[in-house]
């Protein structure tokens, strides 16, 4: 009997040593950086670009997602934005009149990264060199076309043609050290002659020098799911623009003209304050090789609030 009851109780405090000395599970952040594109705050920066980027990251911000034209961007695409200035109430952007070099050393000071900076196409097709080198002197890897020209999508066959400009790109691109990525607006959407012309961008780019920029405001305003893109098109969708929506809306068109992507500024809303299941939708995300996780309100009200929230929202979701 005092064997048995050595033995047994050998055995309960050989396993409650094995349950005590295992360190308990504590889940993972989903996204270990959290970004934010710059276009949710162009009044702020403008006005103090120093100060706007030190509130980014007090906030906890580590990431910036920049946007054009920049000092380097072709004259084609500094007129246009001088054209719709009226439009969307502000001058500034791209490094807001500081050089390369001292936007660098900004950055540094107030411990940021830019993994991804918006451009044009024109500037794509013609000035790759200034601006691959500037991406590369700031640490870049991805530069982004945030939308594709309205003359360069009225038809299937202009589709067709954006694609192999895609391909040709991003082998320029990649040439260069950086990688290319589309970021969608609400176009393409819906079926066209019977196809999806984003199905066009899709299968007719190469996936090794084509990549994706999800933004799931513009997707779920043109009808589209973004989980079932997600899914369809793994390893495709490496940054994400994440912005809830106060109730379900729908382009009053095609969602291909600026004045209709402005008419829905109003719907947006901080994350997580929204109708989006955006914990499922960025869980799914990360399983289908999302890296990069940006907060974007374009042009909000209060960004020292919404912009908070909005990353308290994101850095809170686990693994």
């Amino acid at each position: 009997m005092k064997r048995r009851a050595f033995l047994e109780n050998t055995a309960k405090a050989s396993l409650a040593g094995l349950f005590l000395s295992k360190t308990p599970y504590t889940p993972s952040p989903l996204f270990e950086n959290v970004c934010v594109n710059l276009f949710s705050l162009p009044k702020t920066l403008e006005k103090d670009f120093v100060g706007g980027l030190q509130m980014l990251s007090t906030m906890g911000y580590k990431e910036i997602e920049m946007y054009g034209p920049y000092n380097f961007s072709t004259a084609k695409q500094k007129a246009y934005w001088k054209a719709i200035e009226p439009l969307v109430g502000f001058s500034g952007s791209g490094f807001f009149g500081r050089s390369i070099a001292e936007t660098k050393s900004i950055l540094k000071e107030t411990h940021l990264k830019v993994p991804s900076m918006h451009t044009d196409l024109d500037t794509l097709s013609n000035n790759m060199g200034p601006l691959a080198e500037a991406a590369n002197e700031l640490g870049a890897t991805y530069v982004v076309l945030p939308s594709i020209p309205e003359e360069n999508r009225k038809t299937i066959d202009d589709y067709k043609r954006t694609a192999e400009l895609f391909n040709k790109i991003g082998a320029e691109a990649k040439s260069k050290g950086i990688r290319f990525a589309y970021h969608n607006h609400g176009y393409g959407l819906s079926k066209m002659d019977g196809i999806l012309p984003l199905d066009i961008i899709l299968q007719q780019t190469d996936p090794s020098l084509v990549w994706l920029e999800m933004d799931l405001f513009w997707t779920t305003a043109g009808g589209a799911d973004p989980i079932a893109l997600l899914k369809a098109n793994k390893g495709r969708y490496k940054l994400m623009h994440v912005k809830d929506m106060k109730k379900k809306v729908r382009f009053s068109g095609d969602g291909g003209s600026p004045n209709q992507w402005t008419a829905l500024w109003g719907e947006m809303t901080t994350a997580g304050d929204g109708v989006l299941d955006l914990k499922n939708i960025l869980a799914v995300a990360k399983e289908n090789g999302l890296d990069h996780c940006v907060v974007e309100q374009d042009i909000v009200a209060h960004p020292e609030i919404a912009l908070k929230r909005s990353f308290d929202f994101c850095a809170a979701l686990k693994k």
